[in-house]
């Protein structure tokens, strides 16, 4: 990892430089536009291979120099702006007011994504989708297939309203808990994983609200891309791809089934004690994680009880059938759980490994009264946290009949609502705002490209691309440029940010055919949401999926596993979606 710090002010430097030749020689639009594409191919290759730069240190450095080439150019609308009516105009115009923000950095659109984060941190602390899987599991009679397509077709709804990049953690960990019990081998738990990169991103784009990118074109592209839109024109694309990901896991997970009469008290009691375990310690952890975070204390025992975790066995008979000290197994068991049910626990699990069932039934009765007592809270919480999804729909239903309205009203409202929910229990309610402040961070490094492609747009950089476009019409004709458009966003998204893609490509759309213009978005859309699950960085949910992967799975995996098991079922959504378009395209020529 280079110098974040080193970097920015070499930035800084090259930026005084650029001041200063500016004075001698005025810069040509043609530099703006090769320092952003310069940033944006910097993101990959300083974010894929060997020697890496932090991607804000990178942006925020590379804004710099994008700012002193901007200001030099002395030929753009904004400058002729500020020579007629002043900075202090300007200023007022475009950087004290919302208005203005919102056409500099889509302001509205990350304070909403902002509110959508910490709304969905503070309802996952509820488990509420822990709780929804062990009800279908049970339901199911154990049995994996039908349980973890019943989830994905869960979450690939809720990923259209609240947003897949915060819907897909959560989505991870409960699946992988699942796969543990039934005792699934690595390749499938990877293979469950990749899957929730494409639920939350690809089955996301049913509404605009689901992925950043979708909430970028609607701004680039109002009032075109409305939710009636979204509706018409992407749903279909995410009900396909859902589709190809229900047949591919039918072929992958097969048969395999979690045996519930043999589930010991923590994995059948999993929603509670992981709302125990955010209530006590601030932290959630799966199995695995605790003996990779105590491996230190395990010494000799953590790569066998990490070998018996992913064949299926419960952690506490793991511990004693392992041969792990009693003071250790306590520990850990009180980590886990609670340090007040350490050694009930313990001793239920001692009882029961020497055959004695009886006995470990009557020392797991205090761990039962306590998760009874759970229980009851943590339903009391998802109910109240259920209670803010309505100001969210109401102000999202107004800003959609009044644009006036501001959209990251809706997803404020709702976190404010929300609250309460855990506002009494002090560690759980640091660990929602910790985990949103983590994943919120992700998106720091948009701001100032946003402002680059916005800076692009004032010297007009997009005309030549718009020409390009309604050329390409007159000669190829709609649907094979919109099919062009549908593989080119995905390429490009799969080697950049799906969200910066969707920013300069969306600018392109103007002076189009209504039907037209909604139809190349969909191509677009659908593009940004393929490309950014194809590679490792394509989307913010192919990271915190390719990361989990690295933590949890195999340490060895690399990128090019993941592009090489990811391509079978990209290049199969690739295939379905462009068939889509065309018949898409045949209908829009028809109606015209």
């Amino acid at each position: 990892m280079l110098s974040g710090g080193g970097f920015v002010l070499g930035c800084a430097a090259v930026a005084g430089l650029i001041v200063l030749a500016a004075r001698v020689v005025a810069p040509q639009p043609w530099l703006l536009a090769t320092e952003v594409l310069a940033t944006i191919l910097g993101l990959f290759v300083f974010g894929s291979f060997r020697y890496q730069i932090h991607k804000s240190a990178l942006t925020y450095g590379m804004a710099l120099v994008i700012i002193a080439t901007f200001c030099g150019l002395g030929t753009s609308p904004w400058h002729v702006e500020v020579a007629a009516r002043g900075w202090r105009f300007w200023v007022d115009t475009h950087l004290l007011s919302f208005s203005g923000l919102d056409e500099l950095i889509h302001a509205d659109t990350m304070l909403f994504i902002l509110g959508l984060t910490y709304f969905v941190s503070v309802i996952a602390q509820t488990r509420l989708l822990e709780g929804i899987t062990f009800v279908l599991l049970r339901k199911y009679g154990g049995r994996i297939l039908p349980t973890v397509v019943a989830v994905t077709a869960v979450v690939a709804v809720a990923s259209g309203i609240f947003d897949g990049v915060s819907m897909i953690g959560l989505t991870i960990r409960t699946l992988v808990i699942v796969l543990l019990l039934g005792a699934a081998p690595a390749a499938e738990m990877r293979y469950a994983v990749m899957v929730c990169t494409l639920v939350t991103t690809i089955c996301g784009i049913w509404l605009a609200y689901g992925e950043p990118p979708n909430l970028i074109m609607r701004a680039n592209l109002a009032p075109h891309l409305n939710d009636a839109f979204f509706l018409r024109f992407c749903a279909p694309a995410a009900l396909v791809s859902y589709l190809v990901v229900w047949w591919r896991l039918r072929t992958t997970l097969g048969n395999r089934r979690v045996d519930l009469d043999a589930m010991d008290i923590i994995d059948a009691n999993a929603a509670d004690v992981r709302f125990l375990q955010a209530m006590r310690h601030g932290e959630v952890l799966t199995t695995v994680e605790l003996v990779q975070s105590h491996a230190t204390d395990l010494g000799p025992y953590a790569e066998s009880l990490l070998a018996r975790l992913r064949a299926g066995e419960s952690i506490g008979m793991a511990l004693v059938r392992e041969g792990v000290p009693a003071p250790t197994r306590r520990k850990l068991l009180g980590h886990f759980v609670s340090e007040d049910l350490s050694e009930s626990l313990d001793k239920h699990y001692v009882l029961d490994a020497a055959g004695d069932h009886d006995g470990a039934l009557r020392a797991e009765r205090s761990v039962d009264r306590e998760i009874a007592t759970l229980a009851i809270l943590r339903h009391n919480a998802q109910r109240m946290g259920a209670l803010a999804v309505l100001p969210f729909v109401c102000l999202l239903v107004l800003h959609a009949v009044n644009h006036r309205v501001p959209l990251f009203l809706a997803s404020g409202a709702a976190f404010l609502a929300a609250l309460p929910a855990i506002a009494t229990i002090p560690k759980m309610r640091a660990l929602a705002m910790r985990e949103a402040r983590r994943e919120y961070a992700e998106y720091y490094f948009l701001f100032p490209l946003f402002l680059s492609i916005t800076l692009l747009t004032t010297v007009g950089f997009f005309d030549q691309v718009q020409t390009t476009i309604h050329r390409g019409i007159e000669t190829l004709g709609v649907g094979h440029v919109a099919v062009a458009q549908f593989l080119g966003s995905a390429f490009l998204s799969a080697i950049l940010d799906n969200n910066v893609v969707a920013d300069f490509a969306s600018r392109a759309l103007i002076d189009l055919d209504v039907a037209i213009l909604q139809l190349f978005a969909l191509a677009q859309i659908a593009g940004y949401a393929v490309g950014g699950c194809w590679t490792h960085i394509g989307s913010a949910q192919s990271v915190v999926a390719f990361a989990f992967i690295r933590r949890e799975v195999d340490e060895r995996y690399t990128p090019i596993r993941w592009i090489r098991e990811m391509t079978p079922l990209v290049a199969e959504i690739l295939v379905l979606l462009t068939v889509l378009l065309y018949a898409a395209s045949a209908l829009v020529n028809w109606l015209s």
